[in-house]
């Protein structure tokens, strides 16, 4: 029982406690060093392991909100509220799983500031896991916004030759499109008089004050995604990030995008979203092709795959306002496989950066001849990029095509042509990588994948395989709080008829 009422606490602030502890470890020699990565190791890898133990413990077969505490912090106003119901646990988990993949991909490529960049990546942790913890909507906005703060300075500090400019493009897009959602936080406590929210899901807005405030959610939400054409940012953060930055901001920060067009836009402005739909559709199928297009024409193999994830998180935006329960499973199943192989592909970048430095495609070339092993981690998750049916990257396009289909037969069509694109630019970038002859000397003596890249990718390909072949787990677990919430927005916006 103790442990039921607290480990949504244990697993949002137990980075905090290993922050805690690095800071207080004396020395910046090399075995101070390697005390510090262990200690980062070590939390994150037991967070890891609370997040499971929540999943086992997590009741798949009610919509309600589990694991709750409320705790009132400034009167009625802003309190401790957590809880998670099915569409909020697997993101907790899959924060969780790459945490300590990312600790051991920056085990031996960060060597300055160590303590700094450990403490950083354990409070990023604690930000990103309250972001779909929390119940209320100030903590919300506190969490949301403050994971800026880290990956800011891990961009500016670690990142590439053009960091300062790729970082403050990062916060600022970020940050301007998050003061309007602060706006209508602020006036959706003037209307409803609480930020529980639980309790926002049960008040029904008035349909002019719903478009404002859906508008206000989107400038924050669609940045954050990043939707097109507001995905400027990303390209170069991507790019300009180390490694673990670019893992995390492809299979987590993105997501919380999504996670809030799910938690507030169509549950709580059901007549808006209804209204907004088509112009999502739009903006969805334009990223989908457009962002394609570019990722063919590109030369640094970082941006090609950034590209990607703008046009992958088309199928999201479109699968969500379909409003039919294909649609958001298919949405959330999306998200967290592309948190699985977009990672995974970051990483596979970085093995190859670390050695070679560079990441312009025509560097490289017949890898399989040297790396064999890396060749074929770099295969699965390229199919799974291209949603080659037994990878996880099919089961959420498929749905999400799916659900689109039955709302409109062109958007559908238009959608199944960035599959196509998909793997045009996908197979390009890993025939270029990995086949042909290995002629560049700089290669020849190029070493495959090494114990420490082999633990942090082995269990990615696992991962990648098992939901492609069986995503029952990850549909089961949010089955119930997805047919809630599908519900809840087909009653609700029975009233958007004379919106529309």
């Amino acid at each position: 029982m103790i442990l039921n009422n607290n480990i949504l606490t244990i697993v949002t602030f137990l980075p905090l406690v290993g922050a805690f502890f690095i800071l207080l470890t004396p020395g910046r020699d090399d075995v101070a060093v390697l005390n510090i990565k262990r200690i980062a190791l070590a939390t994150t890898t037991v967070t890891f392991l609370f997040t499971l133990v929540m999943w086992g413990m997590f009741d798949p077969d009610t919509a309600e909100f589990q694991f709750v505490q409320n705790y009132p912090w400034v009167g009625d106003v802003i309190g401790y509220r957590m809880g998670v119901d099915g569409i909020s646990i697997l993101f907790i988990v899959l924060t969780g799983l790459l945490m300590p993949m990312c600790i051991l991909a920056s085990w031996e490529s960060i060597s300055f500031r160590v303590r700094e960049y450990m403490v950083l990546f354990l409070v990023l942790e604690t930000l990103m896991i309250g972001v779909f913890a929390t119940l209320d909507l100030a903590m919300f906005y506190v969490f949301f916004e403050g994971s800026l703060i880290p990956m800011f300075l891990i961009i500016g500090i670690w990142g590439g030759k053009k960091r300062i400019q790729a970082s403050y493009k990062f916060f600022f897009y970020t940050f301007v499109g998050s003061v309007l959602m602060l706006l209508a936080i602020m006036a959706m406590y003037w209307y409803a008089g609480t930020l529980d929210i639980s309790r926002l899901l049960q008040v029904e807005f008035p349909e002019s004050m719903q478009i404002w405030l859906w508008l206000a959610f989107f400038a924050s939400l669609a940045v954050k995604m990043p939707m097109w054409p507001f995905h400027r940012w990303l390209p170069e953060a991507h790019v300009e990030a180390p490694t673990a930055g670019s893992v995390i901001l492809a299979a987590i920060l993105l997501k919380m995008g999504g996670y809030g067009f799910l938690r507030f836009s169509l549950p709580m402005f059901p007549d808006a979203s209804v209204f907004f739909a088509d112009f999502v559709f739009v903006l969805s199928v334009a990223a989908i092709i457009i962002t394609s297009l570019v990722a063919l024409v590109q030369t640094d193999i970082k941006k090609l795959i950034a590209y990607s994830s703008v046009a992958h998180m088309g199928f999201v935006t479109m699968g969500i306002f379909t409003g039919n329960v294909y649609g958001v499973q298919g949405a959330i199943f999306q998200m967290i496989s592309h948190g699985i192989v977009s990672g995974a592909l970051f990483l596979s970048v970085g093995v190859i950066y670390d050695r070679m430095h560079t990441r312009d495609i025509a560097a490289y070339g017949g890898l399989v001849e040297r790396m064999p092993r890396y060749a074929f981690a770099f295969m699965v998750f390229t199919m799974a990029n291209v949603g080659l049916p037994g990878t996880s990257g099919f089961v959420g396009e498929f749905l999400t095509l799916l659900a689109i289909f039955q709302v409109n037969t062109w958007f559908a069509i238009l959608a199944t042509t960035g599959v196509i694109l998909s793997a045009c630019y996908a197979l390009w970038l890993y025939r270029q990588v990995i086949f042909g002859g290995l002629e560049k000397e700089s290669l020849k003596g190029i070493l495959d994948l090494n114990a420490r890249e082999m633990l942090t990718i082995v269990p990615l390909i696992i991962l990648t395989i098992f939901f492609g072949f069986y995503p029952a787990p990850l549909l089961d677990a949010t089955a119930v709080s997805v047919q809630a919430l599908v519900d809840q927005y087909a009653a609700a916006s029975g009233l958007a008829g004379a919106v529309q």
